[in-house]
């Protein structure tokens, strides 16, 4: 695992570790990617308008920043615990998703 298997472009010699942790991070990465993609997928399938703007709100996506439950509250005029309720359905509602996937 540790003998040199080959050499980098700057003559550094490279073992099969290397190169074994960098397809694991790649793999991870599309991985990562993937699960991303089906992720906004399902959120669209899935869940309602309001569902879906509570969803993005509180955890930035679209590159937003995050926001807290309170925050998320008083930007849709509704209340902390209404927000908390709807986000737990639709993180429920996701995860089946994924699970049937």
């Amino acid at each position: 695992m540790n003998e040199p298997i080959d050499t980098d472009k700057d003559g550094n010699a490279l073992v099969l570790m290397d190169v074994m942790a960098t397809e694991d991070l790649i793999v991870e990465e599309l991985d990562t990617k993937i699960k991303s993609e089906s992720l906004y997928r399902y959120i669209d399938e899935v869940l309602s308008e309001r569902e879906r703007i509570i969803v993005r709100l509180r955890y930035g996506l679209g590159g937003k920043i995050p926001l807290t439950q309170r925050e998320v509250a008083k930007k849709l005029n509704i209340s902390r615990s209404y927000v908390s309720r709807i986000e737990k359905k639709s993180l429920l509602a996701l995860k089946k998703r994924f699970n049937k996937a």
